[in-house]
């Protein structure tokens, strides 16, 4: 069976938890600092009362709601959190699927005790996260996902040979992964209305309607299939960025993001276990407009302070001296794994420091440990 986690309003739950003078208050994430010049990104339940939702502009949603509260994305804590609810969920023991940044699905035997481990599941991450999670249970993820929508926020949905096709009479089409769009009203248009109609068709029926596409659908939905993370490609690249609320010269801000952002990646390539050749640092700015390089190094690497300091390098190829940066991006590629050991003294208590660190951090979470200069990216 698949557990699926969903997250309930994932980036509004988590500004709510950290103030909680936001707690029970329609409040929306915009994707940029001018609230009423950004798009919301996140919405609260007591927003979404209101009838906002993502995608909306916020000049709509203060119409709609005047009272709102506001607050201005910051994908660290995003990130930060998620990795944390991955690796609180990697503790079961079973396979894990990162599906998104708020999602996740556990590859879990079938046994009595699935609604008990969804509960487990659900307790631990509100006491560590203060947060909530709706979580879907069922043979495959597609279906599990589809559970998991059910009842929201904080809700538990098992799909059984029992009540399957109960929930899935009861549930529209549009509500099942993939079937939105042209997808969506070319099924609508052949009298599939119903998760169930969907579920009961032949593969010839969608095949003939959608091609392999719609074999692909049928497969997914009929499957009892488990993922396999030993077969997982590896990524290609691991990256991450930072959209300022306003353009910045100030240079020891501008470095502090970088080595913020480098640690994020490194973080991340660490615990894949890989290393990375290529760097690459992407800034925008009013003056320089979109600048992009990158260096490949003979020496790879998964240490944030030297991907730092390779990006830091690459920014003295902009044109002026001090630019006005609006936002940054950090990327590492050409990845391999860490299948090496150190020679030198010097770079082996370098390893055996970053690993205390990782351990420390991993345990107590909050980024207890972290490189001095990123608390000018709180600071400021």
């Amino acid at each position: 069976m698949i557990i699926h986690i969903d997250m309930d309003a994932f980036f509004a739950s988590i500004e709510q938890a950290i103030n909680p003078k936001l707690k029970n208050k329609p409040l929306i994430v915009g994707s940029r600092g001018n609230k009423m010049h950004t798009v919301v990104c996140a919405a609260s339940y007591e927003a979404k009362a209101y009838g906002i939702s993502s995608g909306m502009t916020s000049a709509e949603a203060f119409k709609i709601c005047p009272n709102l509260e506001f607050v201005a994305a910051d994908q660290s804590k995003y990130i930060w959190t998620s990795t944390q609810i991955l690796e609180l969920l990697k503790e079961y023991g079973f396979a894990v699927n990162y599906a998104s940044i708020d999602e996740f699905q556990i590859d879990i035997p079938n046994t009595p005790d699935l609604r008990t481990v969804a509960e487990e599941i659900q307790e631990e991450i509100f006491k560590n996260f203060n947060i909530t999670a709706s979580i879907g249970i069922a043979k495959n993820w597609i279906l599990a996902k589809l559970a998991s929508k059910i009842k929201k926020p904080k809700g538990i949905t098992i799909l059984t040979e029992e009540n399957l096709n109960l929930i899935l009479d009861k549930t529209t089409i549009n509500k099942l992964c993939g079937m939105g769009g042209k997808i969506g009203q070319a099924l609508y248009e052949s009298g599939i209305k119903t998760c169930l109609d969907l579920y009961q068709k032949n593969p010839s029926f969608l095949k003939e309607r959608l091609g392999q596409y719609g074999l692909n659908i049928y497969g997914s939905l009929h499957s009892n299939g488990h993922f396999d993370l030993s077969n997982e490609p590896k990524p290609k690249s691991i990256s991450h960025s930072y959209t300022f609320p306003m353009a910045s010269q100030n240079p020891v801000f501008i470095k502090a993001w970088i080595r913020l952002l480098s640690e994020m990646v490194a973080e991340r390539l660490r615990s894949s276990n890989l290393t990375a050749s290529t760097v690459h640092l992407w800034l925008n700015g009013p003056e320089i407009g979109n600048f992009g390089a990158q260096k490949t190094y003979q020496e790879a690497t998964n240490d944030g302070c030297v991907i730092c300091e390779r990006c830091l390098k690459i920014m003295d190829k902009t044109a002026q001296n001090k630019p006005k940066i609006r936002a940054i991006g950090v990327n590492c590629s050409k990845l391999q794994e860490q299948n090496y050991t150190f020679l030198f003294k010097e770079d082996q208590r370098r390893e055996a420091l970053i690993k205390a660190v990782d351990k420390i951090n991993n345990r107590y979470g909050d980024n207890l440990i972290y490189p001095a200069i990123t608390a000018f990216t709180r600071k400021m």
